[in-house]
């Protein structure tokens, strides 16, 4: 059986199979696991890096394949479909149905100022030694209407829901939401915000043509990973 061909290999891995279901389940729950979040996402991170290979099998699967980014310490992961940055695309076609979910309008257009912001800063050098960036919420806003023409909310709750969702994505991090209470704030852009925004998506922003209104997103929760496949 499966279970016990499984349960086989973990021992070897020094996971047991409790802990490797639960790895899997925070894995599809949450579609990305950041090292640096938080003490409770390292220890899955560390985990995930104990039995990668396994992991990585389980879910071939399904279909489902893993951007491992070992320098900066995160693993993002892709749907049947999904065209994924610095790996092959394979024949499969997307699902149609419960693993994929729609970034809104603004979400969509955030997360293309943030790839931005990052490639220009990155550009510039001004990288910290997690792959990360400083932007300042003013900044970001200035950005966004340059880019855009558009505003983030003006409205504070509306904003650091925006924000918030961004954070869930694992795209950004902050500390507290009442640190972004003001233009002078700052969050940091991380370097996994390169391998949710295809270079064609951002490309298509650059050339300035029209954009794309909708992204799809490989899981159903809200903090689940996603490409940019705009649509009409």
């Amino acid at each position: 059986m499966l279970k016990d061909w499984v349960s086989e290999q973990l021992k070897t891995k020094h996971v047991s199979a409790d802990e490797f279901t639960e790895l899997l389940i925070r894995l599809l729950d949450y579609g990305v696991l950041c090292r640096d979040e938080s003490a409770v996402e390292q220890k899955f991170y560390d985990r995930f890096v104990q039995c990668e290979e396994l992991v990585e099998d389980y879910l071939s699967m399904l279909a489902l394949r893993l951007d491992h980014n070992r320098r900066f310490g995160f693993v993002r992961v892709f749907p049947p479909g999904a065209q994924v940055p610095g790996l092959q695309d394979e024949d499969q076609q997307p699902f149609n149905g419960g693993m994929r979910a729609r970034l809104n309008q603004m979400e969509v257009a955030l997360v293309l100022v943030l790839r931005i912001e990052y490639a220009k800063q990155l550009r510039e050098g001004r990288v910290d030694e997690n792959g990360c960036v400083l932007v300042s919420i003013e900044s970001l806003g200035i950005a966004f209407n340059n880019l855009l023409k558009r505003s983030l909310p003006e409205n504070l709750t509306e904003r650091k829901a925006l924000l918030r969702r961004m954070r869930q994505l694992r795209l950004v991090h902050y500390q507290q939401e009442d640190d972004l209470d003001s233009g002078e704030s700052w969050l940091r852009i991380r370097p996994a915000i390169t391998s949710f925004v295809t270079d064609e998506a951002l490309e298509t922003l650059l050339s300035g043509a029209e954009l794309e209104t909708s992204a799809e997103m490989p899981l159903e929760k809200s903090s689940s990973t996603s490409l940019f496949e705009g649509e009409n």
